[in-house]
């Protein structure tokens, strides 16, 4: 009895050991990762400055919210050495009468104004929530010293604000609004990669933009 044929093998084709040529991301696909990181690191970086501005911005909208702080008032009264008050050809050593202010009654801040007449000279000295006013007579070196304290909450107050900060720290309010700058645009830039939200993110941006304009144009006198 003749015996059926064996089914035929399939033929294996040979696979090309050739890899695939790879497409070359575009531009807007290289853009994503490194704007995804500086969009992480800077708001982690500034992260504690954006805090700090945020919470003071409530604070100094709201002055009557001194959590208890009250102004005080110190004066104290002493003698500068002779040899400082100068004389009508000379200039009062101002740099030694300052230190001397700041080491025997720890006064603080900036020299705001020295001012220098014939009979006495008045200083102030200005720094956050604080400020301190110098009278004195040069022809008996006596002078009196008033220092006064308006509390923690104006410190920060006036910290957000910069005023009679120094130098530095206007350098730090300059980097803070900077990172702020970068997290706002590396945000939205973010937000034009995602397909799904895209629409939806900028008509929220565009109706928060809307609402400022309208609070501007109607409520602000």
């Amino acid at each position: 009895m003749p015996q059926d044929n064996p089914p035929e093998r399939p033929v294996r084709r040979s696979v090309s050991s050739e890899p695939r040529p790879r497409h070359k991301p575009g531009l807007k696909q290289r853009l994503a990762s490194p704007m995804r990181w500086l969009h992480i690191y800077s708001s982690m970086f500034g992260l504690l400055a954006i805090l700090f501005f945020s919470v003071t911005g409530i604070t100094l909208n709201h002055p009557s919210w001194t959590f208890g702080s009250e102004m005080k008032e110190d004066t104290a009264k002493g003698t500068m050495p002779m040899e400082w008050m100068g004389d009508s050809a000379k200039e009062p050593a101002k740099l030694e009468i300052v230190e001397h202010l700041r080491k025997e009654h720890r006064v603080r801040g900036l020299v705001d104004d020295f001012t220098v007449d014939e009979s006495e000279c008045s200083i102030t000295l200005k720094g956050p929530a604080y400020s301190a006013d110098v009278f004195l007579d040069r022809e008996s070196g006596k002078y009196e010293v008033t220092q006064r304290f308006a509390g923690a909450t104006a410190f920060f107050n006036d910290l957000h604000k910069g005023r009679d900060s120094g130098k530095a720290w206007s350098l730090v309010i300059d980097i803070s609004a900077i990172l702020l700058i970068i997290v706002s645009l590396t945000g939205i830039a973010l937000l034009l990669y995602i397909k799904r939200r895209r629409r939806t993110g900028l008509l929220s941006s565009l109706g928060g933009l809307a609402v400022l304009l309208l609070i501007l144009w109607w409520c602000v006198p």
